[in-house]
């Protein structure tokens, strides 16, 4: 990636990953990074920038952060946070030009939000009490079956059948597989379960809070070729998903550090919409 002029870095904390996004004056994305979360979350993201800022040596050192996610309160070189369900939102509808519903899901929650044609958040869900409906869910399960991850999704897609999988725990349901592979059940149905277990909590969040079309899936759960399909099994409706799904809070903090007067939530919908989710090569 050749050097491109910095304007303004965005920081996403998630739970799991930590995603930082620099944009050009124009809004496009000059460079990224996105590693696993560490616990101390401000050294972490501060080298991130550090290593952004030397990769792109036009940008001023004192250019404007706004952090977001989780830990956004944790990052100290940041001069505001917003929440990442605005985020997300503004950020989807920054790639795609429209709204519907969103469904983002995370290492430590899953939200469902209803996204306005200007962007606007119109109303959200969340599940932020139970590992059972987020990325935490699989990461887990994978790790205890010694599954890679990136493996999850063909393989659940190529399952010749589907095993259910009844705990609405994730430590149940870690007992329950267990147990599965100890009577001989094949391993690729137990995982197709697995996902259409995470993918039933999903639409009953869906379907509280309305399908407001089209359905749209960030998140780094949406990397997952088996969530997106057993949704738009379960939804009856196809689910589009944007172009780098686990940037979207991070490209659009770095958007609210490149508009700095007042709020500028209002500013960013519209003729400001960077067409393609552009990134700079």
């Amino acid at each position: 990636m050749s050097p491109q002029r910095i304007a303004a870095i965005g920081v996403d904390a998630g739970s799991t990953t930590c995603k930082v996004v620099a944009v050009t004056p124009t809004g496009a994305i000059a460079a990224w990074r996105l590693e696993r979360g560490l616990p101390r979350i401000e050294e972490q993201t501060a080298a991130l920038v550090d290593d952004l800022l030397a990769e792109c040596p036009d940008a001023s050192v004192d250019v404007r952060i706004v952090a977001t996610g989780y830990g956004r309160k944790l990052v100290g070189r940041a001069e505001r946070s917003v929440t990442e369900i605005t985020c997300h939102a503004r950020g989807v509808f920054q790639s795609t030009g429209h709204g519907g519903t969103l469904l983002d899901v995370g290492g430590q929650d899953s939200k469902v939000i209803q996204i306005g044609h200007d962007g606007r958040v119109l109303d959200f869900a969340m599940n932020d009490k139970c590992a059972a409906g987020t990325g935490r869910f699989l990461e887990h399960t994978a790790a205890r079956l010694d599954v890679p991850l990136d493996e999850l999704g063909p393989r659940s897609c190529a399952a010749p059948s589907e095993q259910a999988i009844s705990s609405t725990c994730t430590v149940f349901a870690e007992s329950e597989i267990i147990s599965l592979i100890a009577h001989g059940v094949p391993l690729d149905g137990i995982l197709r379960g697995l996902h259409r277990s995470l993918v039933s909590r999903l639409v009953a969040m869906v379907r509280t809070l309305g399908v407001r079309p089209p359905v749209m899936l960030s998140g780094g759960v949406a990397r997952n070729t088996a969530v997106r399909a057993l949704l738009e099994q379960d939804l009856g409706i196809a689910v589009e998903v944007p172009p780098h799904p686990q940037l979207m809070g991070a490209f659009v903090a770095a958007l609210l550090a490149l508009h700095t007067s007042g709020s500028d939530l209002d500013s960013m919908h519209g003729a400001t919409r960077t067409p393609g989710f552009q990134i700079l090569k």
